[in-house]
Parts: C-alpha cells; sequence; structure tokens
C-alpha cells in the first residue's frame, strides 16, 4: 500500500475537491490523542441515587443503564431544577440531552400542566430527545409531541391539538404549525435550544428569532451546544438574559477521547481502494463515513455495496422513513458503514461507534467536532480518519 497514516499534528491547509473555497482549520486544536495525552477524568461526587429528584425518575434513569451523572449533567441538572436559565457547552456525546430533560421532568411532577419546547436543528436530533422524554417518563403519563419535516403535517396538526408536556421540533416544521395556528407556543414555560450554534449555522436565525418572540411568556431558557461561536455572542445575550453559563468544554478542541489521523492519498492512488482497504480492517466494526454532497454519498454507497460491505445512506433526499430506518439497521449491527453528509453529524447517538472517516475534509473546525464526535462517546475511545487528497 501507498498510502500513508500520519499523525495529525502534521495537518496544515487543503481544499476539498469540489470546491475553489479553501478552509483552514488550526492543527493546534488537532494535537491531543488519547495515547499521547491522558485526558482529564470526570468523576461524579454523587450518584443519580443521590440527588433531589423524584424516585420514579431515578427508577427511568436506573433502568437506562445510568448510574452516575457526566459532568455536564452534574453542573446542571440542581440549577436547573431551580428554575435558573442557562448555557451550557459541553462536547458532543457527555450527555446534554439528559442534563436538560432530567430537571425539566422533575419540574413537570410538581407543576402537571407545565410545557416545554425543545428546539433543535435535525430530525434525527429531534427524535432521539423524544425517545430520551419517553424513557425517562415511564409510567408518569406525561405526553410528547415529536415535529419534523419529512412527516404528515395533517398528522401533526392532530398531535399539536392534543395537551402536550413536551413539543420537540425542527425550526421549520415548529414555525408551519404556528403559521396554520396548530400550536400557540404562549403557553410555553420552558423553551430549550439544543444545538443551537448549528441552528444559525444551517440558516434558521430568523426562525430562532420568531420562535424567541412566540415564547415571550416563558419561565425559563436553556441554550445547549457543544461548540461556542463568538460571532453569534449578540444573539444569545438578547435571548437569555444573566444565564448561569455551565462549560466543560473548550467549545472549539475535538473530544479528548478521539485518537485523530491524517491519511494521504497520493495523486495515483485509487481513493476508494484505499477506503475499502481501511475499512477492511478487524476493529472496523460500526463506521460513520462522512462526505460533503449527496452525490458523493451516494456514489461511496454503491461501490462499498459491489465490495460486499455493508453499508447504507442517510442525507436531506432520503425520506424521512427511510433515514430512521437506515439508522436502526446501522444502531443494531445490520449495517456496518453508514456514510452521510453533515445532516448526521449531530443528533444521532448510536453507541460503540468505533471510527469515524471523513472520505472529505469537512469545511468548518465546527462540522469536523461533530463529525468525529459521533465516536469516543460517554467517556470510550474512538479513532478518526480524514483522507487527504
Amino acid at each position: 500500500m501507498k498510502y500513508s497514516i500520519r499523525n495529525k499534528k502534521n495537518y496544515t491547509t487543503s481544499g476539498t475537491p469540489r470546491r475553489k473555497k479553501m478552509i483552514t482549520i488550526d492543527p493546534s486544536l488537532l494535537q491531543s490523542q488519547p495515547e499521547a495525552q491522558e485526558p482529564v477524568s470526570f468523576e461524579a461526587t454523587l450518584a443519580f441515587s443521590d440527588m433531589p429528584i423524584d424516585q420514579l425518575l431515578k427508577q427511568n434513569i436506573q433502568a437506562k443503564g445510568y448510574m452516575y451523572p457526566t459532568e455536564i449533567q452534574q453542573s446542571a441538572i440542581p440549577v436547573l431544577i431551580e428554575g435558573a436559565d442557562m448555557i451550557g457547552i459541553a462536547a458532543t456525546g457527555t450527555g446534554k440531552t439528559g442534563a436538560f430533560l432530567i430537571p425539566f421532568v422533575e419540574q413537570l411532577l410538581h407543576n402537571k400542566n407545565g410545557k416545554g419546547l425543545v428546539v433543535v436543528p435535525t430530525r434525527e436530533l429531534a427524535q432521539q430527545v423524544a425517545e430520551e422524554f419517553k424513557a425517562l417518563t415511564k409510567g408518569m403519563r406525561f405526553r410528547s409531541a415529536c415535529f419534523i419535516g419529512g412527516t404528515s403535517v395533517s398528522r401533526d396538526i392532530s398531535l399539536a391539538a392534543a395537551k402536550n408536556h413536551l413539543i420537540i421540533a425542527t425550526p421549520g416544521r415548529l414555525i408551519d404549525l404556528v403559521n396554520r395556528k396548530a400550536l400557540n407556543l404562549n403557553e410555553i414555560a420552558v423553551l430549550i435550544l439544543d444545538e443551537f450554534d448549528r441552528m444559525l449555522d444551517m440558516g434558521f436565525i430568523n426562525d430562532v428569532k420568531t420562535i424567541v418572540s412566540l415564547t415571550s411568556a416563558r419561565r425559563q431558557t436553556l441554550l445547549f451546544s457543544a461548540t461556542i461561536n463568538a460571532s453569534q455572542q449578540t444573539l444569545v445575550r438578547q435571548i437569555v438574559q444573566n444565564p448561569v453559563i455551565i462549560n466543560v468544554s473548550n467549545g472549539k478542541g475535538a473530544s479528548s477521547t478521539v485518537e485523530q489521523n491524517v491519511l494521504e492519498v497520493a495523486p495515483d492512488e485509487d481513493k476508494m481502494e484505499v477506503l475499502f482497504n481501511l475499512l477492511s480492517g478487524d476493529s472496523f466494526e460500526k463506521v460513520m463515513l462522512f462526505a460533503e454532497t449527496k452525490r458523493t454519498v451516494d456514489k461511496i454507497n454503491k461501490q462499498l455495496i459491489r465490495r460486499g460491505v455493508r453499508s447504507d445512506v442517510i442525507h436531506g433526499d432520503k425520506s424521512q422513513n427511510y433515514r430512521t430506518k437506515a439508522i436502526k439497521q446501522f444502531k443494531t449491527g445490520h449495517t456496518r458503514v453508514l456514510i452521510a453528509t453533515d445532516v448526521a453529524s449531530r443528533g444521532i447517538d448510536v453507541q460503540d461507534v468505533t471510527h469515524v472517516i471523513n472520505y472529505q475534509l469537512p469545511q468548518t473546525m465546527e462540522a469536523y467536532i461533530h463529525r468525529i464526535g459521533r465516536t469516543g462517546r460517554a467517556g470510550k475511545k474512538g479513532i478518526a480518519y480524514t483522507f487527504i487528497n
């Protein structure tokens, strides 16, 4: 084999093959590897069973297999139970969803007329939050509704008419339901903007402003994200005033549990052959592979299938039913490689992803962070490779 795997510290600047725009990723942000620098581990000082939350909620948390909170959960839950506004910054895969859902459920148990809204940038993340809420509220008779694009609008209108304690939605479908007068956001007491920086990056800034203005009666506002973007600080200050800020990540670096490598492909090499040889390794058991365009994703999938690799795709041109099924097949191991555009770099919580492969270089550092964050989750070690032509 001609290709070589270099340590990421040698990475400088490159551009995606299909774009003229050059991109730069600061090399200093790609220099810590688990084997070279031992990450600082977090040890919880109390168990969920010691927290001031309802016994049934504790049982549901335990049923999910969680005994101790993550760092963001231990810091955020007690403060949020008290009703404080918050900005929470933590690396992907560190339990942000539980950090805001557990205190919200606790509040509901004391005020069953409460109503919350979680707004997220992607359909997959919305479904994940809805599943988490359902598990945490088992036996509590709380209702939730998940509103995302690619599903039946008439069905959503019917669901919106019910008494829902929590609404989880992507911005576009939420605004659509409001415009159809199916939803009244004046009833929202708790507003949670999850991955708010990504929502702005995806062009939802006007929708976010509209949602904030429509929830003016809220008593608590939460912003959660994995990265910090200085250009968004003005808007953040308009959304939430005097918040408690919990930062368990610098918001810029990649996860300390992910070993990162650059894989150089020489001009005379077949990039697909290099990829296939890489995937032939025994350790590549559950792989997420990212490319920049839907066309490239489909092309890679066809070539891998022809070579006998159990792979599938997820991108914006696929129906929601297809995307949901593809993720389920990947979670259960029926699919070994899930190939995606950046639509999947946030919101897909799949246990034990062994590797992330960037077949094409992402356009921003934030995109890189969230791609490789699909592995090395919950303190486990993961491995990422980035192809450089």
